[in-house]
């Protein structure tokens, strides 16, 4: 079992020798170990190979290629953590997008329109949410479903012609073209959602139900954890989250284009995977998903630099997501078999 450094004695589930739970996570701490090791040599190697790879343009590029997108990880973490999944994260970010810009196209305020946005996102989880918890549904079948509808939803609302949002006020676009200190502002929110939601994973005495929850849901049951109430409410951080990273793409790219995200939910799952994410929940790490975010970004744009065709890149990104689920695999394996 996998379970944050602090535990609380009355609340942790025993596995079923009995024995007592290890309060440190020292398997996660490796894999993060191992991730900062593989960025460290693929950069150090890719600086050889390509005199643009370490340039401050390229690094900023790569940054912010995945920090919008590392808001969605840090909801998708939790949600793995839990045992859920959600595959619909990718339409959830393009409707906060087209329900942004239909608003403001509409005269509403574009920051009340960005709170209606992330409240329709989380209300997406909600129901979600609401088919796993009441009805019974796998989050997977759940999401995929959800998946489908909302991306209707988003063609519905636009009749599948991108909307034009360039007449967004300047204080609404700096969130997501503006710059701080010379850094861009989405890094730098990035950062903050990163730093303040894996203090809070890893500390938080209510958190830690998540990790409860995900590593032995009948445990946490008997141990008076409402376990049905723990996974609705991620599933709506979750959404909720795709909605925040919906409406900083639009503040960004000053369009919400109905076939936006298509595919991002791969990428996600595969960033929170490859950072220690267990697909059978009880395990991860937000800092652990965010690197694996940075590696697939510096594989990327890596490929790009060495001119190697975009088929193959998908090629690429298949084997490294393999790879990351066959090794979780084995330490499931592992672990199930002492």
């Amino acid at each position: 079992m996998n379970y944050p450094a602090q535990l609380d004695a009355g609340l942790a589930p025993r596995p079923s020798g009995g024995g007592p739970v290890k309060p440190a996570n020292k398997l996660t701490s490796m894999r993060e170990m191992g991730l900062l090791l593989i960025i460290a040599v693929l950069c150090v190697a890719m600086s050889f190979a390509s005199p643009y790879f370490l340039t401050w343009d390229n690094v900023r590029a790569m940054l912010l290629s995945f920090s919008i997108e590392g808001i969605v990880v840090v909801g998708m973490t939790i949600l793995l953590i839990v045992g859920g999944i959600d595959l619909s994260v990718g339409s959830v970010v393009c409707f906060a997008m087209v329900v942004t810009g239909k608003l403001f196209l509409m005269g509403v305020d574009p920051w009340i329109a960005s709170l209606v946005a992330i409240g329709a996102s989380g209300l997406v989880g909600a129901m979600i949410g609401g088919c796993v918890t009441r009805i019974g549904l796998n989050h997977f079948i759940a999401s995929l479903a959800f998946m489908v509808i909302v991306r209707g939803l988003c063609l519905a609302l636009t009749q599948g012609t991108p909307q034009s949002l360039f007449s967004l006020p300047a204080e609404f676009k700096f969130i997501g073209q503006g710059t701080l200190f010379g850094i861009p502002a989405v890094i730098l929110i990035f950062v903050a959602i990163v730093v303040v939601s894996d203090f809070v994973l890893r500390r938080s005495t209510l958190l830690r139900r998540v990790f409860y929850t995900g590593s032995n849901e009948k445990a946490a049951l008997y141990s008076g954890i409402r376990v049905g109430r723990v996974k609705f409410w991620v599933t709506v951080l979750c959404s909720a989250s795709a909605g925040l990273a919906g409406v900083i793409y639009t503040a960004r790219f000053g369009a919400a284009t109905p076939t936006f995200g298509v595919g991002m939910e791969l990428n996600v799952i595969a960033a929170a995977v490859i950072g220690g994410a267990s697909l059978k929940g009880g395990s991860g790490t937000v800092l652990g998903a965010v690197l694996g975010l940075a590696l697939l970004s510096v594989v990327t744009s890596s490929l790009i630099l060495l001119d190697v065709s975009p088929y193959w890149q998908d090629v690429i990104k298949g084997l490294i997501l393999l790879a990351a689920v066959t090794i979780d695999h084995l330490l499931n394996t592992r672990k199930t078999t002492r």
